[in-house]
């Protein structure tokens, strides 16, 4: 009697927090495993530069191959998992990780091959997308609709606690004791350990197999996730707000770092605290919007919160801590955590876009997965383009225009039973959209 009594009440808070109890395991080691895979992000790309690569732009080629390689596969994990199982994708995921990080460590790094980083370094880039995002495809399809803003919210929340927060932290520690080289095969640990707690842990829970139906072929599931663009456009659009999500974050990483670090005279180290601080602060607004997008509704947390709110937090980030000058870094640091929690606004968005194409989920999420590989490129080109025309306040305020964008476009982000009906389209959320989601 004592101890059901206690039990129910567990049961009850995981629910009331919105964290599917059956995949609790799966969260954990998406956490672990991107800890892992954000070991590198701090130091990487100077490191190659420095051991084969020879210069930084060399090292920036090998940066690239491996964005185009995300960007693929972030795109197939929608695909893949609906004829696959998330699951299974997920074992691929994690596979292709290990297998050509190690190849990386040591016929590539360790002997300076400058090729071997393309080729390794490259193909690894297929493994993360492939594991996280899968992860993301089974919660989608398995958590109640209800919560499934929230429990969206936690996998942000696992997602970016490991990429780049805790990994940079992670690496902080460990390079002083064993080096660059030791940290990143630590990073394999971490990967295999956090792959391990989630595919075993989650060994037998629902929605891990295949979603299609039984007919369906892998190229006929490839086929669906590009068909989607003209079955349904509002699908596309939902792409687009996606990319313009963090194409600012990229972008903004381009020139940030010398202007508060030198122009503005924070120095390196209070520019790494109030990265830190930013990512830190997204991380707990990813479950707070996406808790408050059940209630209030998915697309009028992206509007009001996501697109809005990032339209001023991005300028305010840039023009106030570069007016102000070094003095004033409590008030970059406010600034840095109002762009963190806005960034988390748009949360709800992998919630919504699967729900506005019932019948091709998978295809819906590769199409928003493709989105977010997609902004790893178009923030830095847009920076890289503008910058030396406009410079970086000029820049800002092209991201700025961006954010207005997705404001727009989200208005069209509409659920089936919504689309057409001018009543609806004046009122988008007043209840939460994911109670009428089909």
């Amino acid at each position: 009697m004592t101890d059901a009594a206690t039990r129910v009440p567990d049961r009850g808070l995981l629910d009331r927090i919105g964290l599917p109890k059956p995949l609790i395991l799966g969260y954990i080691g998406v956490l672990l495993f991107m800890i892992g895979d954000g070991v590198e992000s701090g130091f990487i790309a100077p490191y190659m530069a420095d051991h084969g690569a020879g210069t930084d732009v060399k090292a920036g080629y090998v940066i690239t191959v491996y964005g185009v390689a995300v960007m693929l596969a972030s795109w197939f994990s929608g695909a893949l998992s609906q004829v696959w199982g998330p699951r299974k994708v997920m074992w691929v995921g994690l596979g292709i990780w290990a297998v050509f990080d190690a190849l990386y460590l040591l016929f590539a790094l360790g002997t300076e091959n400058f090729p071997l980083m393309l080729l390794f370094y490259g193909i690894r880039g297929f493994g993360y997308p492939l594991f996280a995002f899968g992860f993301l495809v089974w919660i989608t399809g398995s958590a109640p609709k209800a919560r499934l803003g929230t429990a969206v919210g936690w996998f942000y929340f696992a997602f970016t606690g490991g990429l780049p927060t805790l990994g940079s932290l992670w690496s902080s520690f460990t390079i002083p004791q064993i080096g660059e080289m030791g940290t990143l095969w630590t990073a394999l640990g971490l990967i295999l350990i956090g792959g391990a707690i989630a595919l075993l842990g989650a060994k037998k829970r629902g929605g891990g197999e295949r979603l299609a139906e039984p007919g369906v072929t892998t190229g006929q599931s490839l086929y669906n996730s590009v068909s989607i663009v003209w079955t349904h456009p509002r699908v596309l659009v939902g792409c687009l707000v996606r990319v313009i999500n963090t194409a600012p974050e990229f972008g903004m990483l381009v020139y940030l770092p010398r202007i508060f670090s030198d122009d503005v005279g924070f120095g390196t180290d209070k520019w790494l605290q109030l990265l830190a601080i930013i990512y830190g602060t997204n991380i707990f607004f990813n479950l707070i919007f996406g808790a408050l997008s059940d209630k209030i509704g998915w697309r009028t947390t992206i509007a009001g919160f996501g697109a809005l709110g990032c339209a001023i937090s991005v300028t305010v980030l840039y023009f106030v801590p570069t007016w102000l000058g070094p003095d004033y870094y409590w008030v970059a640091v406010l600034a840095g955590m109002l762009y963190g929690a806005t960034l988390a606004g748009f949360v709800p968005i992998s919630a919504l876009i699967p729900n506005m194409a019932p019948e091709n989920k998978g295809g819906a999420m590769a199409l928003l997965n493709l989105g977010a590989g997609g902004a790893t490129f178009v923030g830095p080109a847009i920076a890289s383009l503008f910058l030396p025309l406009v410079g970086a306040g000029g820049v800002t305020i092209v991201f700025l225009a961006l954010y207005l964008v997705a404001l727009v476009l989200t208005l069209f982000l509409k659920m089936p039973e919504e689309q057409g009906s001018a009543k609806d389209e004046q009122d988008a959320s007043p209840q939460p959209q994911a109670t009428t989601a089909v």
